[in-house]
């Protein structure tokens, strides 16, 4: 695949999923591209087929956190962390597209730490960190506690462990956004107050299900 290949059909996908994009995300994304395709001959980053990709690959890996930057300030600085990065999206894309976010990506395999560490560097991606270690071991690092505006996560299970894990990083008020194949009007779980569920992509779909933090004070009876 081309440039002008890769930039015809990013540039497609993205106004399918009205995702915002601009001339200057455009060659950091074909690079991250590129290194996943590289890397992942040799370690499992992703099962999308990327040689050649399909329109579900570009949906999935760059169109999807792209559309979900809408839901993110453009010049928001805020500190953020997702769980369980993997081969980088959405994570990557969405630092690309909100680069005054200060990332830090947590991911429990060495290998696929390591392709992280190698996008930043080759990105040159700035306040933006890997750690490697299962995420809901990093909740309990003083580092994390209480500290994070916003947390990011996908292809997770959707338990009550990383409910309680997003808990224990955000800020009362922070945001836990949730990338969801199917929109499903569950009752919030503890600590949380759903602020909206927003489509992505149409096929396959998904969604991005909004919630934010919050502490429930118990007042003692006089």
């Amino acid at each position: 695949m081309t440039t002008l290949e890769f930039r015809d059909k990013l540039a497609r996908r993205t106004r399918r999923a009205k995702a915002p994009i601009t001339l200057a995300m455009l060659e950091p994304l074909e690079a991250y591209f590129r290194l996943l395709a590289q890397w992942n001959v040799k370690i499992n980053l992703t099962a999308l087929p990327l040689d050649p990709p399909t329109d579900e690959t570009f949906d999935r890996l760059l169109a999807e956190p792209l559309a979900a930057s809408r839901e993110i300030p453009m010049h928001s600085a805020c500190t953020w962390v997702d769980l369980g990065s993997g081969g980088g999206s959405p994570a990557i894309p969405l630092k690309i597209a909100r680069p005054g976010l200060k990332l830090t990506m947590i991911e429990s395999k060495e290998r696929k730490g390591a392709f992280l560490r190698e996008a930043i560097r080759a990105l040159g991606l700035t306040d933006a960190f890997v750690e490697t270690d299962r995420f809901e071991v990093a909740a309990g690092k003083s580092h994390h506690v209480g500290t994070a505006d916003i947390v990011t996560v996908r292809a997770v299970r959707a338990d009550g462990e990383l409910f309680e894990t997003a808990a224990s990083m955000l800020k009362h008020g922070g945001s836990l956004l949730m990338f969801r194949p199917a929109h499903s009007p569950t009752a919030d779980p503890a600590g949380f107050q759903r602020i909206s569920t927003v489509p992505l992509i149409d096929s396959p779909q998904s969604f991005l299900s909004v919630y934010r933090r919050v502490f429930h004070v118990e007042h003692s009876k006089s």
